[in-house]
């Protein structure tokens, strides 16, 4: 049974946490095997684009040169890990995609939305989610998890967009806020400031209802 989720929202969300709770309770549920991935990343060659986007001392990256490189990483992606594993009828969870770019480089950088779209169709080959999971949360709570999760660390400090300004981060929250309204169907919106256990159940209950069966 083939089908492509996505998590969407602000740094400090809760993505990632609530990732892997769905990723145990489709595998538990259904009996499919599920494929776990994220953006920037999800593969080698993507990991180490990664690593150029999210380290602080590149600020010196251009908004456009930053674009760029997103949608190299995502080509690869796809290619290598996304269309694969729809192909052999798993279900993907994916911890950003395509309306990350549009939220952050088209809301947050101002890019040319029609040209974030027509890379995201030449990255993606026209690929769109089934259904995507908005996390939603005021963009100074998320900041605030966000850097708690970064000085907790003691790996690599992927902090360079959380050095972004809150007048940044409020036009990335506007801009995922406008694709839900715009893409109801496709999208569920879910409160990021309950607790991990109330969040989880939520999600749950919404993609449950929603994900073919059998």
């Amino acid at each position: 049974m083939a089908y492509f989720i996505t998590f969407e929202g602000i740094e400090g969300c809760g993505k990632s946490t609530q990732t892997e709770i769905l990723s145990r309770e489709l595998h538990t549920e259904t009996g499919c095997q599920v494929v776990m991935t994220r953006e920037p990343g999800g593969c080698p060659i993507a990991n180490k684009i990664r690593a150029i986007l999210l380290d602080a001392e590149n600020s010196a990256l251009v908004p456009l040169a930053e674009l760029l490189l997103y949608a190299a990483a995502r080509a690869q992606h796809v290619a290598e890990v996304i269309r694969p594993a729809l192909a052999e009828g798993k279900i993907v969870l994916c911890d950003r995609f395509t309306d990350a770019t549009t939220a952050y480089q088209g809301h947050g950088r101002s890019l040319d939305l029609s040209l974030i779209e027509n890379l995201a169709q030449l990255a993606t080959g026209g690929l769109t989610p089934d259904l995507t999971i908005l996390l939603d949360c005021p963009e100074e709570v998320g900041l605030k998890r966000a850097m708690a999760r970064i000085n907790a660390t003691s790996g690599a400090r992927e902090e360079r967009f959380e050095q972004e300004s809150l007048r940044f981060h409020h036009a990335v929250r506007e801009g995922y806020l406008k694709l839900a309204a715009d893409h109801p169907a496709r999208f569920i919106v879910v409160d990021g400031t309950l607790g991990i256990s109330e969040t989880a159940a939520t999600i749950r209950n919404a993609v449950f209802s929603r994900i073919p069966r059998g």
